[in-house]
């Protein structure tokens, strides 16, 4: 059964049209890889899937419940079980690590404030975090505050985590990290889309892919499927031969 169903999807801003006609799925414990260019609206659909964009048209189901049209209020609920983990980390620089990590706990859950630390630092292991209870994000690494921004993500034991390019920018190890996290949470049967433009990344982590372009969904696949297909948009796209 897909945990995520997307069909008919499609999204304007002012005239300008983003997609037209995107369908695809993701059944549980699966990693989809959405790739394409830039500017083909890979981010434009993770957002929407966490209800920060409107759809215009078409449905988005999560674990059966049509989510396209949901209230605010709705939605709160909704991302308890659907994590976004954004580009940049987007952690509160006001805040130290501890307290990013605790932030979501204290806003969506009745634990008390010993369960959370001993969450927290269980997390912070899990995530190679140890120490960094303290600091804050200005005075830790770019490849940490992404793994921090993971952790967060994570806190709420979510059935799903959207990924935005959650490698950009890193080093090999940290990159080599990332991959490694990842793979340890599908193996928890974490359901997940992947948008990068780090390939390497993808097809280690990655059970299928959908290729985006000129505004719908060009290819879909398993992995082992357009890896070894030298004609696949996939192969073409890894080679530098199409945008």
């Amino acid at each position: 059964m897909a945990v995520i169903e997307v069909k008919n999807f499609k999204k304007c801003f002012g005239d300008k049209v983003v997609h037209e006609d995107v369908s695809f799925y993701v059944k549980k414990g699966e990693c989809l890889g959405l790739v394409g260019g830039s500017g083909t609206g890979k981010s434009v659909l993770l957002r929407s899937l966490i209800g920060l964009e409107k759809p215009d048209g078409g449905t988005i189901h999560i674990n059966d419940r049509e989510v396209s049209n949901l209230k605010e209020s709705d939605w709160i609920d909704l991302r308890k079980t659907v994590a976004y983990a954004f580009q940049g980390g987007a952690l509160f620089d006001s805040m130290t690590v501890y307290q990013n990590l605790a932030y979501p706990l204290n806003e969506h859950s009745h634990l008390s404030q010993s369960e959370i630390s001993t969450r927290i630092t269980s997390q912070l292991n899990d995530f190679g975090l140890a120490g960094t209870e303290s600091l804050y994000p200005s005075e830790i690494s770019g490849g940490m505050q992404k793994r921090v921004g993971l952790a967060r993500a994570m806190m709420l034991e979510p059935e799903v985590i959207l990924y935005d390019e959650p490698t950009a920018g890193l080093d090999p190890y940290n990159t080599k990290r990332i991959q490694e996290l990842i793979l340890k949470l599908k193996a928890k049967g974490v359901t997940a889309i992947l948008v990068t433009h780090d390939m390497p990344t993808a097809f280690a982590v990655c059970d299928k892919f959908a290729f985006l372009k000129d505004k719908v969904i060009k290819e879909q696949g398993t992995t082992e499927q357009l890896k070894n297909q030298p004609n696949s948009l996939i192969h073409q796209f890894v080679e530098g031969n199409i945008l």
